[in-house]
């Protein structure tokens, strides 16, 4: 195993969607600070930190399942962004980099698992 989680790509790019949701969400409507805004940030938020705090646990069983849970957050995250695009909320090209980031980060997520499995 990796020595940091901050060496995994996985984590590296779990960073960027995040970042990248902070800067989408910025222009949504101001009503949706504690609704749709908070719930897409909370989501890409719990991808990379669940990751760290699994890679944390040096035990490869409690790992995966935090992995697990941080892929189970991407599905959310993907799906609460279909719910702004439906609605026109943020920059459509944005928008856009979000979902790639977040497949991209999805199929790195479903590596991890496979290879913590065997």
């Amino acid at each position: 195993m990796v020595r940091s989680f901050r060496d995994l790509i996985v984590w590296q790019r779990g960073i960027d969607v995040t970042v990248a949701v902070y800067r989408l969400t910025k222009d949504f409507p101001r009503e949706e600070m504690y609704g749709l805004t908070s719930q897409i940030r909370r989501s890409a938020v719990s991808v990379p930190s669940n990751i760290a705090e699994g890679h944390g646990r040096l035990n490869t069983r409690e790992f995966r399942h935090f992995v697990a849970i941080a892929r189970g957050s991407n599905f959310e995250l993907q799906t609460q962004l279909e719910i702004a695009k439906a609605l026109k909320f943020g920059d459509p090209v944005l928008l856009a980099e979000v979902e790639s980031l977040s497949h991209e980060v999805g199929r790195m997520l479903f590596g991890l698992l496979e290879s913590l499995e065997s």
